[in-house]
């Protein structure tokens, strides 16, 4: 059974759906999630929530802040990426999902894909409610993504760009927008790989009309900066789960096994065959999803 809901996240009201945990008599587990980079809940998150709620699970998602069907907070532009911003805000997912009665507040899991997934570290070591955690196809690195994209569309992205950005919104200027995906190669674009362009494309028409093909530049400056891959080795002792997709070529599959490798036990890697956005269909779907019901079965109920 499937709610519509909304929750407070400091004065910004966030909103998405929570599904009960079928066959449960009594309070059940939680997993808390939200999408990557741009991304709403109807892009495929209702496929992995249903698997979740079939197992005995509870689920809680939602869209991120600025994003879907979830308002923006005061004098912040619609469409920017904060990374640290979404890190808040599974945290105050968590609370919402431990007030419910349905859920047992001891029992909270966290799940992410892409951006997310490196959230879903992050929250896993800073906050200790979280008893097991599963990150897909993880951005661990800002950095090295950063090059990795700038890269592809043979642009360096110019950091003057960046602080002219920065010294406009100062000044009251609106800030300067990005597409999210294009196939212009001489146009910066938050995500140039064909891959991206071809999912958000197809999700945009087929299952998530709301779906907005802009972000802030300063979204591109902030994911640079952030580093989630630093706080694995943190994560210990929850029970870590890293989906990894062999031939990643946007978040780098090379730089999530690296990462890896990094965590403490417990923890365990599951390598899915394709690119970034394989484990979101077909065979992908089938082995990411029961990989992580499977983990939080295991770990939470």
């Amino acid at each position: 059974m499937r709610h519509d809901i909304e929750f407070d996240a400091e004065g910004v009201t966030l909103r998405g759906w929570f599904y009960e945990a079928e066959g449960v008599n009594g309070p059940a587990p939680c997993v808390v999630m939200a999408h990557g980079w741009s991304a709403t809940r109807r892009i495929y998150l209702d496929r992995f929530a249903e698997v979740f709620a079939a197992a005995g699970l509870c689920v809680l998602l939602w869209d991120n802040r600025g994003f879907g069907d979830s308002d923006t907070a005061p004098g912040k532009p619609r469409y920017e990426i904060d990374p640290w911003e979404q890190v808040r805000d599974y945290q105050h997912g968590i609370s919402y999902a431990q007030n419910r009665s349905e859920v047992d507040p001891e029992r909270i899991g966290v799940w992410g894909s892409s951006f997310s997934g490196g959230h879903a570290f992050v929250v896993a070591a800073i906050d200790q409610r979280v008893k097991a955690v599963c990150g897909q196809a993880p951005f661990v690195s800002g950095r090295d993504t950063y090059a990795n994209l700038a890269r592809v569309n043979n642009l360096v992205i110019d950091p003057h760009l960046l602080a002219a950005d920065r010294r406009a919104r100062a000044a009251g200027e609106p800030p300067a927008m990005i597409p999210v995906i294009g196939t212009d190669p001489g146009q910066v674009t938050g995500i140039p790989t064909p891959d991206a362009h071809e999912f958000f494309t197809e999700a945009r028409a087929g299952m998530a009309p709301e779906w907005h093909n802009e972000v802030t530049l300063r979204s591109l400056e902030l994911m640079r900066g952030y580093e989630p891959g630093l706080y694995l080795p943190l994560i210990t002792p929850t029970p870590l789960l890293m989906i990894v997709a062999s031939h990643d070529g946007l978040t780098g599959g090379n730089l999530a096994a690296s990462a890896f490798a990094t965590a403490a036990e417990p923890k365990q890697a599951v390598f899915v065959p394709g690119g970034h956005f394989a484990a979101y269909t077909g065979p992908g779907f089938e082995i990411a999803s029961a990989a992580a019901r499977d983990w939080f079965v295991r770990h939470l109920a």
